[in-house]
């Protein structure tokens, strides 16, 4: 391994990297290439490859496998080395697990920092697909293809074909996905009691929901005899509005075979004009854009916010409150707006296996993710050991206090051990049957329609080194544009100068190029 001194050095560069605001670029490719060579050479000096592995059958025979693992958590405290459920998942897949859980607060900084370094655990999650670093070391060989192996493993099979497509590298697979729902990832939510109290009707188009969210302002749906209600807490505005007027998922659209990026689009201008409208309109939050997620989510929570955006799952969370003075509060999911419903990428962030970990490991690893892809290891990790995390409660599964004193979460090991549920977000503890059967059938409505984002995992060198600069200027201009500190013609101006912009238009040149390679290798199977 490195010596200290070359890991601090690593570390010196990449926070500086990241006070510059470029630690998703991860400096110049120069700089890249010589961290590379540093982690595949860290990597070479490890264990020698063996020709054969083991298979999942054979796991559970001979010692346990020492496996180490970092990732994420997103529960107050992360689950602890004696942990019940840990200790229960190293029993029934014969393994030690030396777990590393990392903060949100500092993963982006942390994820770069151990890639760096060369020092990866057997197992590896990586936030982003399109991470600059970890791209350029798959390529540099620092990563175990496992195309050959995976087909092994019936459970991770069971992840949809987009989600193993959408993550390959150069045509292989690289990496695991951190598996998720296709649908109800992102919902605009709805009060359907307000609706309801005002004899309203299900808004089908962005028409019909700016006449809604008017009804909201000034017909006092709380009842409390005050105009002190919104009509949107303006969470996650954009992506969430900006794909519904520009009917796609994410910054680029295919059109006629091409990508075509939706910033330069009409319907991102409609955007502004509606939301422009509203703002003068006091439809919406005047400060909304000095106002943290928290304080915006809150006007939600706080029964002033008549739409919100979140998942399924954060929509429940939000009314919770609210229902605690008038149980029959409701934020219920549209199922789409325009006739569009955009589709989640199927995954949040990758793992990846170092070469220096022996092929024989590489299968025990495998068939741990695999177990965690199960009924019965899914279970055990997000809902913990029956009658000590979870009872059982009309069919459902109610979590104890010992669930959350012991971090059993979708949030914890959940990040790691993880089965493909297309229900997974309809879902949430204390949820009613009836609430519960209605998100099911709104996920399936949504599954009908919609729209995947054909972009995922394609890179651009040039979006890479310059692309946070440009996402800042438009960002920035779309606040100033809604706010009315500056004309629509700024904004047109802008889309014209960035139609003659060398660098941007080499961003979407080179998103072509990637999109035509992957559809070559599409068609080579």
């Amino acid at each position: 391994m490195w010596k200290n001194n070359g890991l601090n050095q690593i570390k010196r560069e990449v926070f500086y990297l990241k006070t510059q605001s470029r630690i998703n670029r991860f400096g110049s490719s120069a700089m890249i290439s010589s961290l590379v060579m540093a982690s595949l050479l860290t990597a070479c000096s490890g264990g020698k490859t063996t020709p054969t592995g083991t298979t999942a059958a054979d796991d559970k025979q001979g010692p346990p496998t020492e496996i180490s693992i970092i990732t994420e958590f997103n529960t107050v405290e992360p689950p602890g080395a004696n942990n019940p459920v840990l200790k229960e998942i190293e029993k029934r897949t014969n393994t030690k697990l030396n777990i590393t859980w990392v903060s949100q607060n500092n993963w982006t900084e942390k994820q770069n920092v151990v890639l760096a370094s060369g020092d990866i655990p057997d197992l590896m999650k990586v936030a982003d697909l399109r991470n600059p670093l970890m791209q350029q070391m798959v390529k540099q060989g620092a990563f175990w293809d496992l195309t050959p192996f995976i087909k092994d493993y019936p459970h991770l099979m069971e992840f949809p074909q987009s989600t193993w497509d959408n993550t390959k590298i150069n045509g292989k697979n690289y990496v695991l996905p951190s598996v998720r729902p296709l649908d109800a990832s992102s919902v605009i939510g709805i009060r359907k009691d307000w609706l309801d109290k005002l004899n309203l009707k299900m808004p089908q188009t962005t028409d019909e929901l700016y006449e809604v969210m008017k009804a909201f302002v000034n017909n006092d749906p709380d009842g409390n005899g005050k105009k002190d209600t919104y009509g949107y807490n303006m969470r996650d505005m954009d992506p969430v509005f900006t794909n519904v007027f520009n009917k796609s998922t994410g910054k680029w659209k295919l059109v006629n075979g091409k990508l075509v990026d939706t910033v330069l689009e009409p319907g991102t201008r409609n955007l502004l004009v509606w939301f422009n409208n509203a703002y003068k309109e006091g439809l919406i939050p005047q400060d909304y854009m000095v106002m943290k997620t928290s304080q915006l989510e809150e006007l939600a929570t706080s029964n002033r916010a008549g739409l919100t955006t979140d998942g399924m799952l954060g929509l429940w969370r939000q009314i919770e409150n609210p229902m605690k003075t008038d149980p029959k509060a409701d934020f219920m999911a549209m199922t789409s707006l325009d006739g569009f419903s955009p589709q989640s990428a199927g995954f949040l962030g990758v793992y990846l296996i170092p070469k220096k970990v022996p092929e024989a490991k590489v299968k025990k690893i495998l068939a741990l993710m695999d177990f965690g892809a199960t009924e019965e290891g899914f279970n055990l990790a997000i809902n913990g050991i029956k009658d000590v995390h979870y009872k059982e409660v009309d069919g459902f599964k109610v979590g104890t206090k010992q669930a959350d004193t012991d971090s059993i979460s979708v949030s914890s090991f959940g990040k790691i051990f993880e089965r493909y549920d297309k229900y997974l977000y309809a879902y949430a503890p204390g949820m009613s049957r009836e609430v519960f059967e209605r998100n099911k059938k709104i996920i399936d409505e949504k599954a009908k329609i919609s729209t995947p984002d054909v972009s995922i995992g394609l890179v651009s060198a040039t979006e890479t080194r310059v692309g946070t600069e440009y996402k800042k200027k438009i960002d920035d201009l779309k606040t100033k544009v809604i706010m009315g500190k500056e004309p629509l013609e700024a904004w047109d101006a802008y889309v014209a100068k960035l139609k003659e912009d060398t660098e941007y238009q080499k961003i979407i040149t080179e998103m072509n190029e990637a999109y035509q390679e992957r559809v070559k290798s599409a068609a080579k199977k």
